[in-house]
């Protein structure tokens, strides 16, 4: 045997290996879940109430809810792939300031909530969230779903299957798969991942008004991966540049009131 034909040998068992690793390993590598789970109060909330849903699968997740003021509509939060839900309890307080309700779901696996994270888990999670909101007499016409970055992309799919009043997606992308394979190239990612999260496949099915926010210099998932999902979106949609910032901007209260604003001109007070 050649030392070339040693070599293409040793190099294809290397790389079935690390492909090997990456199916079995994926979602440890697609999900980064923050496990810590304080009250509401602990963090500075009022008025919030902390509910544990049972979902059809069998796990518990944490709720934070607060009542929207009479006439105003419901914002279902579905957070990011980063920290936990309460991570985001500053976002919490600036919807009750707008009068808006808020219902913040922990993804399973996430601060307080049982399981583990996958596409099919979180898109039962999300229904599970809306179910209860439908269930305390919110009018489906007043819930918007808000998806923050991997939120987004179950926001997109719950909104094409229930009515809804409003979306607003921060930080979308087409599919995670298409995220996958600019990370990495020299995979075969269409074949080998499971959850694929492909928003450009289902945003279409969206009736209700869309909102899409994305900074032009977001790192984690591209501007123009933004720019597609909404070209793939039917009208009324609305597609707003969040100027020369990061995925950071998700994080910035003046984010959050661009989405506030629209969802104010789409449910008006």
């Amino acid at each position: 045997m050649t030392i070339v034909k040693l070599a293409l040998i040793t190099f294809g068992l290397l790389y079935v290996v690390a492909l090997s690793g990456l199916f079995v390993y994926q979602r440890e590598l697609q999900y980064f879940p923050a496990r810590h789970d304080p009250t509401p109060k602990a963090v500075g909330l009022d008025g919030v109430e902390r509910v544990i849903l049972a979902t059809p699968d069998g796990e518990s997740l944490v709720l934070w809810f607060s009542p929207a003021a009479p006439g105003r509509p419901t914002i279902l939060f579905l957070h990011g792939n980063a920290g936990a839900m309460a991570d985001r309890a500053d976002r919490l307080a600036f919807y009750q300031s707008r009068g808006f309700g808020a219902a913040f779901v922990s993804w399973r696996g996430y601060g307080g909530s049982s399981g583990r994270p996958s596409e099919p888990g979180l898109l039962v999670d999300a229904k599970t969230a809306y179910d209860h909101l439908r269930g305390r007499g919110v009018a489906a016409s007043k819930i918007v779903l808000v998806g923050e970055s991997l939120g987004a992309g179950v926001a997109v799919q719950i909104a094409a299957r229930n009515e809804v009043g409003a979306v607003v997606l921060e930080a979308p992308f087409t599919a995670a798969v298409d995220l996958a394979r600019k990370a990495y190239p020299w995979v075969p990612v269409g074949l080998l991942m499971r959850d694929k999260f492909r928003s450009s496949a289902h945003i279409a099915g969206i009736r209700a008004p869309v909102l899409i926010l994305h900074g032009e210099k977001d790192a984690v998932i591209p501007f123009g991966f933004g720019q597609a999902l909404y070209a793939a979106a039917r009208d009324p949609k609305t597609f707003l540049s969040l100027g020369p910032v990061g995925h950071e901007a998700l994080s910035n209260p003046a984010t959050w009131s661009k989405g506030a604003d629209f969802v104010d001109g789409a449910i008006p007070p």
